[in-house]
């Protein structure tokens, strides 16, 4: 046994900054971890030859806020030869391509269910301002057009039906809350969940065609894959219930938005909460941000004090279970197993066991 293998740190590398200090405390109370920090003082040719000599890589998940350079892809790979494994810094991973990471024997886990709760409210916060119809209100009245209460006459979520795009932990707390608070009827549309467990998570599992024709409010909370990509587009739209409201909390790019645009302009669409966007933050003459049915918020609902410390919590004991020769929890290409354990064993000695 190669001791000084075992015994070594398992480095893992951030840049510039992390989400929140619980990462750096937790990984701290581990003297397994040895956490490093990249920086752009140099350039980033000096921070990927640091990158270089790590174990870990824990990623920013906004593509807009990562250097391409950073991306994980076959390109940074294959300059990453000692790399281990790869930890999103949220539930999504738009940075990371998962292809890449199995085909060079590295295992990739994300945080989800970190920031749940945070997400789940702000999606709920939405539907109860768009079905008052408040953005409207709050656009007349900072325009100096105030009308006749009447004209700004909203609904009551009580007893709607929500269509939730994605049932996962997000999709289902948001379900929680909507069926618990409002008495809503719930149907679900995920083709990853089998209809015993979309049931026992409290919704009715249905195809998205029918989704979308029965639902007064439609929430998204898929990930951003190839199969989601642009699935609310122009015909989607069209085949929801007319005034309809759509919210989405989930990735940009699921929604088209010069669709939703559309939709909101022959009124097919009511309103639209949108928190995510196909540039983020988007230029400021974008007319979605200007549109008096919008509410609009910078990818913020599951930036809170307490997700950002949870997920910076699991996503750090992910490292260390990583270091102590476990398999971690949240594996997003469990195909790679294998050949990660035998990279691992080549690079620290040790036996990974699950």
């Amino acid at each position: 046994m190669n001791l000084s293998a075992v015994n070594k740190p398992f480095r893992v590398a951030y840049l510039e900054r992390v989400p929140h200090p619980s990462f750096l405390e937790t990984a701290a109370a581990d003297p397994a971890l040895e956490g490093v920090r990249l920086s752009l003082e140099n350039g980033e040719e000096a921070a990927l030859a640091e990158l270089a000599t790590c174990d870990g890589y824990y990623v920013r998940a906004s593509r807009d806020e990562l250097p391409k350079a950073f991306h994980v892809n076959d390109a940074l790979l294959q300059r990453l030869p000692n790399l281990l494994m790869v930890g999103s810094q949220g539930a999504g991973y738009d940075t990371i391509n998962p292809d890449s990471c199995t085909k060079a024997g590295v295992l990739l886990v994300n945080q989800a269910g970190g920031n749940a709760e945070a997400v789940a409210e702000h999606a709920v916060g939405m539907m109860l301002a768009l079905i008052k119809k408040m953005p409207q209100t709050h656009a007349a009245m900072r325009a100096g057009e105030a009308k006749k209460r009447e004209v700004f006459m909203g609904n009551n979520l009580l007893g709607k039906t929500v269509g939730v795009i994605g049932i996962g932990n997000v999709g289902s707390r948001t379900t929680a809350i909507v069926k618990a608070a409002f008495h809503c009827s719930v149907l679900a549309y995920d083709p990853y969940v089998d209809a015993e467990t979309v049931a026992k998570r409290g919704a009715e599992k249905v195809e998205l065609a029918e989704l979308l024709a029965q639902s007064d409010i439609v929430s998204v909370h898929c990930p951003l894959t190839p199969q989601s990509r642009a699935i609310i587009d122009a015909k989607a739209l069209a085949g929801m219930k007319k005034g309809a409201i759509l919210v989405t909390t989930a990735r940009g790019s699921i929604h088209d938005e010069n669709a939703v645009l559309a939709a909101l302009e022959s009124g097919q669409l009511a309103s639209a909460g949108l928190d995510v966007w196909e540039q983020e933050p988007p230029p400021k003459d974008h007319p979605l941000l200007w549109h008096p049915a919008v509410i609009c918020t910078q990818h913020t609902a599951g930036v809170t004090h307490e997700s950002r410390s949870m997920i910076t919590r699991i996503a750090a004991e992910a490292f260390s279970t990583c270091a102590a020769a476990k398999m971690p929890p949240r594996i997003i290409n469990p195909e790679v197993k294998g050949r990660f354990a035998a990279r691992y064993m080549a690079a620290r000695g040790r036996a990974i066991t699950d």
